[in-house]
């Protein structure tokens, strides 16, 4: 038997095996007209590839929850009609194929507003006509992108909302999952990372305050997704600063995590998709499932359950990583992306029998 391949329930709802896909950004969704935002054809084919390759769970990219929460102009979106129908075909698409539909609700916060990173991924200055304001816990910008404006309490009630309205949206879309993205350096985690959030009002200042915004969206996305249905959040464990590299510096940390990924769990979150980085300059120590060690934590630490993700790549890596219990599935992005059928390898490598089940038409190469 083997444990990478072996169902996995949450609660109504079964994956079928525990290799996912990750959510990655493919900056490609048209940025003028009707379509703005809305997956095509080129999302079409990337997702539902991966879910004829196998994957148990196919999470879309961060899917923007208003016009100005994407980081480029390209990324897809789901605050309005157009955008909630074509993913509604793109979920049946999956589904089609056996495995699970989940989206990433996003907003950029002072990392929006940006060119793709294959087009230098640097500011679009607000008076352009695809640039906007960027908005932030605090008027300090990363790196040498534009400096956002500090969002007013009435903005932060606005987000929260629109993280609503994304989730209704993402319910009639037929999604089975919803993840929001509280990681690389995005809005709700520059709200949690001291190094981005100096606010002294109730959205700043102590762990309390910091992880506020993040409670607040939890709370109100769980009371329009249905109970039957699993709600994820994603982290970054660290900003790879003091924690790690000794540096003197305030910045989110794997205690600070574990400490959230517990008061997560009493909020109704059913998993913790652990990954890191993404809101400081950092030297990052990048090597075969270097971000593992954090997963682990939150799975020994905690009683919420942990995915692992990051330069996962070998079929015996998976294997022992969710078979050790270091977390309960793993997700796979730049691998899947050379690979669209890595599932089906490594299932055959590890002697498993994968599903969902090779469809007829490919039969001949299994």
């Amino acid at each position: 038997m083997s444990a990478l391949f072996e169902p996995l329930t949450l609660r109504d709802i079964t994956f079928p095996n525990r290799v996912w896909l990750a959510p990655m950004c493919q900056y490609s969704a048209d940025t003028e007209g009707d379509d703005v935002g809305a997956p095509n054809d080129w999302h079409l084919s990337h997702l539902v590839s991966r879910a004829i390759g196998g994957a148990g769970l196919i999470i879309t990219e961060a899917s923007a929850v208003s016009p100005e929460g994407r980081i480029t102009p390209a990324d897809l979106g789901i605050w309005n009609d157009t955008q909630e129908s074509k993913f509604a075909d793109l979920v049946a698409r999956i589904e089609a194929y056996g495995s699970v539909p989940g989206i990433q609700l996003a907003h950029a916060g002072r990392k929006a507003s940006t060119t793709a990173p294959w087009a230098g991924g640097v500011s679009i200055p607000a008076d352009e006509p695809l640039g906007w304001e960027t908005i932030g816990p605090s008027a300090v910008a990363f790196g040498d992108y534009a400096t956002p404006r500090e969002a007013t309490v009435d903005d932060i009630a606005k987000i929260v909302s629109d993280f609503v309205d994304a989730a209704r949206r993402s319910l009639r879309a037929g999604f089975k999952v919803i993840e929001i993205h509280a990681a690389h350096g995005y809005l709700v985690h520059q709200f949690l990372s001291p190094a981005s959030n100096l606010r002294t009002d109730e959205y700043g200042g102590d762990f309390a305050g910091r992880t506020k915004l993040l409670i607040d969206i939890v709370d109100a996305v769980r009371e329009v997704w249905p109970a039957e249905l699993p709600l994820f959040v994603r982290l970054s464990a660290t900003d790879w600063l003091d924690d790690v590299q000794g540096l003197d510096a305030p910045s989110w940390t794997a205690d600070q995590t574990v400490a959230l990924a517990s008061l997560l769990e009493d909020h109704g979150v059913d998993l913790i998709d652990v990954s890191t980085g993404g809101n400081a300059r950092a030297k990052i120590p990048v090597g075969p499932g270097y971000q593992v060690p954090f997963a682990k934590r939150v799975s020994n630490e905690t009683s919420v359950p942990a995915a692992a993700v990051g330069l996962i790549t070998d079929p015996k890596q998976a294997e022992d990583i969710v078979a050790s219990g270091e977390a309960v599935a793993v997700l796979l992005a730049r691998e899947l992306l050379r690979d669209p059928y890595w599932p089906r390898r490594a299932a055959r490598e590890l002697g498993a029998k994968i599903d969902p089940a090779v469809p007829p038409q490919y039969a001949r190469a299994f």
